[in-house]
């Protein structure tokens, strides 16, 4: 069997740009435009000292003490999400800042943060927006860092075991850039893999060919359906 690899292709992060400032105010007053725009939310929150998931949580405490709870902070609160913070963080933390700055001010965050998150949405525990966007669009989970194989990937890789048993079934995670090195399947009979792509773009290639997109090409696909399963058969099912 000829040498294989494969990756899975997804957008980089991009630098965060905003633009509400000078939409709002930029003949008004364009230089309070500019700051908005290029410096607070230009050069302070592309800072990277301080990651993207943490800097969201000072904001919304910051104006949540401050009693701030207009459209502003639903921005903020949507931005906190984008960036990694989940359901039950957002609730623990609206808590704890609601016994230093007041009850009350915890009730209208609150009330705002019920309109972003939902109990039942699952809490996505990834600081990196792009992860995070990623984790709702998959099937399966993408588990932990795939430590034990890192030296045959370039790149950071993900593996969450879907099924063990019988035919050992696992979801492997690539970030923008990493792909696993040429390798070849050896097996003293039957063996293989079988590569399915459940989200982003996946691609194959083996060696001396040109790489293709995963998928499972059909020409003129139809189905025919024909009679209904009978009691006496599914009971046999037992």
């Amino acid at each position: 069997m000829g040498k294989t690899y494969f990756v899975r292709k997804v957008d980089e992060m991009k630098r965060i740009v905003q633009t509400a400032g000078r939409n709002a105010l930029n003949e008004f007053s364009p230089e309070f435009a500019h700051f908005n725009d290029d410096v607070l939310f230009g050069e302070n929150w592309n800072n990277q000292d301080i990651d993207l998931k943490t800097r969201s949580i000072i904001t919304v405490v910051a104006l949540m003490s401050s009693g701030i709870t207009d459209s502003s902070l639903i921005y903020h609160l949507q931005n906190a999400k984008a960036h990694g913070v989940t359901q039950k963080e957002i609730a623990a933390i609206i808590t704890h800042v609601a016994f230093y700055v007041g009850w009350p001010k915890g009730w209208a965050v609150f009330n705002l943060a019920k309109e972003v998150w939902q109990p039942e949405e699952g809490d996505l525990p990834y600081e990196d927006e792009a992860m995070r966007a990623h984790a709702k669009s998959m099937v399966f989970p993408i588990g932990q860092p795939n430590d034990a194989f890192a030296e045959y990937f370039v790149g950071q890789s993900y593996l969450a075991p879907i099924s063990t048993a019988q035919v050992g079934i696992f979801n492997v995670t690539f970030e923008p850039g990493c792909r696993n090195n040429w390798h070849i399947h050896h097996a003293k009979s039957g063996g293989g893999q079988i590569l399915v792509c459940v989200a982003g773009r996946g691609f194959y290639q083996e060696e001396g060919k040109e790489a293709v997109e995963i998928e499972v090409p059909g020409v003129d696909c139809s189905n025919e359906w024909c009679e209904a399963v009978s009691e006496k058969e599914y009971a046999r099912l037992k």
